[in-house]
C-alpha cells in the first residue's frame, strides 16, 4: 500500500487502470524481476535491462534532456506493469521523439499498455509540446502493431535492417502519429463515449 501511495504521488498521468511515473533507483529490484520473468515475451522484439548495471545506465540515459521514461503502474496496487520511453527527443523545427515500450508478461493482454500509451500521447503532446511520435516495430510483432493502431498511429514505411536488437540488425515498420491526428482521434473517442 505504501508503494502505491508514493507511486501515485509521483504520477505524471493517471488513468482508470494505470498511472505513469518516472523510474527511480528504488525500482531496480521489482523492475529487474519483472523483466527477467518476461524474457520469452520480449524476444526477439526488445532487450530491456536485466541486471543492475544496465538498469543504472537506463536511468542515466533518462536523466538526459533528450529522453524521458515512464513506468506503467497499476492503480490498484502500484505494481510495475510495463515501460514506455520517449527516446531521441528533438526540439526546434522537428518537435519529435521515438517511442519504445514493453509490458511485463504477467500484465500482457489486460489493456494496460493501451491506456498507458494513450496517457503517454497526452503527456507528449500536451506537456512536452511534441508534434510527432514515431514507433519502429518489427513486422512480426503483431501485438505491438495492434497497440499503435488502437492509439491512432499510421504506417509510414519499412526500414530494412533498421535497429540492432540483441546483436542482430532487424527490419522495422515505421508507425507515427502527429499532434493533429491525435487531437482528431481523441475528439472522436470522446464523442463516441458521450
Amino acid at each position: 500500500m505504501t508503494t502505491m501511495v508514493s507511486g501515485l504521488t509521483a504520477a505524471i498521468e493517471i488513468g482508470g487502470q494505470v498511472f505513469l511515473r518516472p523510474p527511480t533507483a528504488a525500482d531496480e529490484g521489482e523492475f529487474l524481476a519483472l523483466m527477467r520473468a518476461s524474457r520469452r515475451l520480449h524476444q526477439p522484439w526488445v532487450a530491456p535491462p536485466l541486471a543492475p548495471g544496465p538498469f543504472a545506465a537506463y536511468l542515466q540515459r533518462l536523466a538526459q534532456d533528450n529522453a524521458a521514461g515512464f513506468l506503467v503502474c497499476r492503480r490498484d496496487d502500484g505494481a510495475i506493469a510495463g515501460v514506455i520511453n520517449l527516446n531521441e527527443i528533438v526540439r526546434n523545427a522537428f518537435q519529435s521523439a521515438y517511442l519504445g515500450y514493453y509490458v511485463g508478461a504477467p500484465f500482457a493482454g489486460h489493456g494496460y499498455m493501451t491506456e498507458a500509451l494513450r496517457l503517454t500521447l497526452h503527456h507528449a503532446f500536451a506537456t512536452f509540446r511534441l508534434h510527432r511520435l514515431e514507433a519502429n516495430i518489427q513486422p512480426g510483432n503483431h501485438a505491438s502493431i495492434a497497440l499503435v493502431q488502437r492509439c491512432g498511429f499510421r504506417r509510414e514505411g519499412f526500414s530494412p535492417r533498421y535497429l540492432k536488437i540483441a546483436g542482430e540488425w532487424r527490419d522495422h515498420e515505421r508507425w507515427a502519429v502527429v499532434l493533429e491526428d491525435w487531437l482528431s482521434s481523441r475528439s472522436a473517442r470522446r464523442r463516441a463515449a458521450g
